[in-house]
């Protein structure tokens, strides 16, 4: 019997040893979670994105941003690292360039070089012949570890969200994996960084944001509307900002959506002065309740992946005007398309971005 007990104890004493001692990437932080609202008001459940039509890809898979360029052409970015070029009804697909890492965001400049947020190699410039040059990847002699989206301003100045200080994708196993970690962290190292191409400067406009995502500006480019995918909010912050912690209060930052259904990420400015935005994933009621329980976070990533609290796939965008108005809200509670990162308007057509999705949906407006 105590071969047996023996042959029992030790497993189980690995087991627990490995689970509560086997050092992990994070450090967890302390937040309160706000309560999940639900699918209410504004964001009643409907199927309004349900059945898109699809652009195949081919092998390619993750168009995660997508723009119609002032050459007419659909210009979007995939897993590969390639940015794939083509007519707006898909055909004529051709590969327009590969940075060799993965662009997540992008915008043309007066000049109509594509500007590029790449999560690995920071903010590039593409010029149509399609010459890539790096216009920076690091603040204050701090690299540049997650770039994110980026939008362009008449006057020249780009702004980009650095989504994380601490887990770069190149370090880290992809831009999924980094946003994972961060996300359960949750330490709010994102910033938002001003590039000025006439000084070649690049500074620190906002940070303490927990995952900092999509960037779009208002109409008179005096405000940039960031989303904080890890907090669930989205933030109205001025760009003359300078270094400001969007923790400690202040008239220059305010939050203009808080407490969303899900978890926000990209955002485009649509037609008729609306902006577009994705939620990537729903909320999952197991991640909330662990917000201030620092121990079984770490135990989590000691657990099969299969038993992260990841949320399952619910598609689902949404348009709101700049005072915060919503006026558009489409969703599919099959996510049938994966990860609905944001959507792209033309005139004609509503293209859905998404994170993983083998093809590109769009729908008829």
């Amino acid at each position: 019997m105590k071969k047996v007990a023996l042959a029992i104890s030790v497993p189980i004493a690995v087991v627990v040893a490995y689970l509560g001692l086997w050092p992990v990437p994070i450090e967890p932080v302390v937040w309160n979670a706000p309560t999940e609202p639900g699918y209410v008001g504004p964001f009643a459940v409907n199927n309004k994105l349900a059945n898109l039509k699809m652009i195949s890809l081919g092998a390619e898979e993750g168009p995660e941003h997508i723009v119609i360029a002032k050459d007419g052409k659909l210009y979007t970015t995939v897993v590969s690292g390639n940015i794939l070029r083509m007519n707006p009804d898909g055909s004529n697909q051709e590969v327009f360039a590969n940075t060799g890492g993965r662009v997540l965001g992008f915008d043309f400049d007066a000049s109509g070089k594509l500007i590029a947020a790449d999560s690995i190699n920071g903010l590039l410039s593409i010029s149509p012949d399609r010459k890539i040059t790096v216009l920076t990847n690091q603040v204050e002699s701090d690299p540049i570890r997650y770039a994110d989206a980026v939008v362009v301003a008449k006057n020249g100045k780009m702004y980009v969200s650095d989504a994380s200080t601490r887990f770069a994708p190149a370090l880290w196993g992809g831009t999924f994996e980094a946003s994972v970690l961060d996300i359960i962290e949750s330490s709010s190292t994102g910033r938002i960084l001003e590039f000025d191409p006439a000084t070649r400067t690049t500074r620190i406009v906002a940070k303490g944001l927990s995952f900092a995502n999509g960037v779009a500006l208002s109409q008179d480019e005096q405000t940039l509307f960031v989303n904080e995918t890890g907090k669930y909010r989205v933030w109205k912050i001025s760009v003359q900002a300078s270094n400001l912690d969007v923790t400690q209060k202040n008239p220059l930052a305010t939050v203009l959506f808080d407490n969303l259904p899900g978890y926000p990420d990209n955002l485009m400015r649509g037609l008729d002065g609306k902006i577009w935005l994705g939620l990537a994933k729903p909320r999952n009621p197991a991640a909330d309740k662990l917000a201030d329980k620092v121990f079984l976070r770490k135990l989590t990533l000691r657990l099969p992946r299969a038993m992260w609290p990841i949320p399952k796939s619910y598609g689902h965008v949404m348009a709101f005007t700049e005072d915060g108005k919503v006026v558009a809200d489409l969703q599919d509670p099959s996510g049938a398309y994966p990860e609905t990162t944001a959507v792209t308007e033309t005139s004609d057509r509503l293209y859905v971005q998404s994170l993983h999705s083998k093809g590109l949906g769009w729908m008829p407006k």
